[in-house]
């Protein structure tokens, strides 16, 4: 026994690294403080992107301490310093996570105390804030107070937990399935289409209505392939309707789609992961009449509120279907199952039963902050879209049709060289720059370049900034190709 006694000191004495004192923690906070504050302070100078590759074994790790003044060098260099600048409000090629500082704030403050959030008997404080903040959703959405709801990774998760919850509700399994039809936009998100295939619904048949001029759903051409389907003996049973297309920020026609959905007795899933909350705008809130009639709804935080990577939601009405799959029990756990009541778990209706406290970094800028600020964002980006568009006319490019949020597109036309080329040439060249970073897409075989403006800290002078880059690298290539 005094054997095993002293190795155990022993091994204590070695562990309790793990257990720095204050004065130390003070330390590596200050450090910390001052590398987060020189790159807040220094962000809108630097670069939104760079293709420089990562220095090769810089990263692996061996085992033996470091300082952390060095590894912070380290993260600067080979991981800040490389790809998208996804906190720079010059990032502006997809639909960027936030990244608000409060939120950081309280990712510290939930890796310290280190809430287990996937049981209410774990962490009543923690579990209750989630539910808060998804009652709080369902406020925003016209959503009953009886639904069911999660907070996820993000939309690909949350999409993947309406899905199935509407594959139960419907018994969508065995020779099912291959009779089965799912209606949706050519422009759903493709988490979509991974989630179908990871609830084992590859084989069902997909549906991809034409869409109109705007990029929506066209609903009469919606309603005639349901009646079709259903006189050659199919089985509808899933509409998607999108609420912010990735590739224009499209929102479908939501009212007309959900009347469909509940005549044919369809289960009717909106993804709102990138639009949803503009809903809180007073501008847009009319072209959300509808949502309130989804069976499921997914939006994203980490979009829409400004929250960082990692923040989505899912709201489901019917409770019995998104429990039907998840809701598992284990001896190990019959302590937390003793305890009863009206909140459950949101390990009951989510495939993770560890859960990291996220809801801490929504709650926590909300109440700091108030809602105002977050709504004015909004509004302030639908504003520098319509800004943006009119810029990029005034020097000749080309846009898509007027966006129902804050994605849009534009090229440049030529009638002497190949339109696409010139575009993906002229995109090369602003991601060979990296002062502003845009994507690309395809619309009716044209290439275009694509704008999601939704940073928090994208601005009036952000834009200015992009017209001057993009004028004075069009001037360069068309010298280049001969076209002056």
């Amino acid at each position: 026994m005094k054997k095993l006694i002293k190795r155990i000191l022993e091994l204590e004495n070695i562990s309790k690294e793990l257990e720095p004192s204050e004065a130390k923690r003070n330390k590596y906070f200050q450090q910390i403080q001052d590398y987060t504050n020189y790159f807040i302070n220094d962000i809108e100078e630097t670069k939104a992107y760079s293709d420089k590759k990562v220095k090769q074994g810089v990263l692996s790790i061996n085992g033996c301490k470091k300082p952390l003044s060095r590894l912070l060098q380290v993260y600067a260099d080979e991981v800040v310093d490389k790809g998208i600048n996804a906190a720079s409000g010059r990032h502006i090629g997809y639909v960027p996570g936030g990244g608000i500082y409060t939120s950081a704030l309280a990712d510290y403050l939930a890796d310290v105390t280190n809430e287990y959030a996937g049981l209410f008997y774990a962490s009543p404080g923690a579990v209750t804030m989630e539910n808060e903040i998804l009652n709080w959703m369902k406020s925003i959405f016209g959503f009953p107070e009886d639904s069911a709801g999660a907070l996820t990774s993000g939309g690909s998760i949350a999409n993947l937990i309406a899905l199935t919850a509407a594959r139960d509700h419907h018994k969508i399994k065995s020779n099912k399935i291959t009779k089965s039809v799912v209606y949706l936009s050519p422009q759903t998100h493709h988490c979509i289409n991974k989630a179908l295939k990871i609830i084992g619904l590859e084989d069902v048949i997909l549906r991809y209505s034409d869409l109109d001029k705007n990029s929506r759903i066209d609903t009469k051409k919606l309603n005639l392939q349901i009646n079709k389907d259903k006189t050659n003996g199919l089985n509808p049973f899933l509409i998607i309707a999108t609420a912010g297309t990735t590739d224009t920020g499209a929102v479908d026609s939501l009212m007309e789609i959900g009347k469909i959905a509940r005549v044919n007795n369809l289960w009717y899933h909106i993804d709102a992961a990138y639009g949803g909350f503009f809903i809180l705008s007073r501008q847009k809130k009319e072209i959300f009449n509808g949502i309130e009639m989804a069976d499921s709804l997914v939006t994203d935080p980490h979009k829409g509120l400004f929250i960082p990577y990692g923040s989505g939601a899912v709201l489901v009405k019917n409770k019995e279907a998104i429990t039907h799959s998840h809701q598992y029990t284990a001896n190990y756990l019959q302590d937390a199952a003793r305890n009863i009541t009206n909140i459950y778990d949101p390990a009951d209706v989510s495939p993770e039963l560890t859960r990291h406290f996220r809801a801490l970094r929504i709650w926590l800028p909300l109440q700091i902050h108030g809602l105002e600020p977050f709504i004015a964002c909004l509004d302030e980006k639908l504003l520098l879209i319509d800004y943006f568009r009119r810029k990029l006319q005034e020097i000749g490019f080309k846009t898509g049709p007027t966006p129902d949020l804050s994605i849009s597109y534009f090229w440049y036309p030529s009638k002497i060289v190949d339109e696409n080329m010139f575009n993906k040439k002229l995109l090369e060249l602003i991601h060979k720059d990296g002062n502003v970073f845009f994507s690309s897409t395809v619309i009716n075989n044209k290439f275009v370049i694509r704008m999601a403006i939704l940073s928090f800290r994208t601005k009036l002078r952000t834009i200015d900034k992009a017209i001057e880059i993009i004028n004075k690298l069009r001037l360069k290539l068309e010298k280049d190709f001969d076209l002056v």
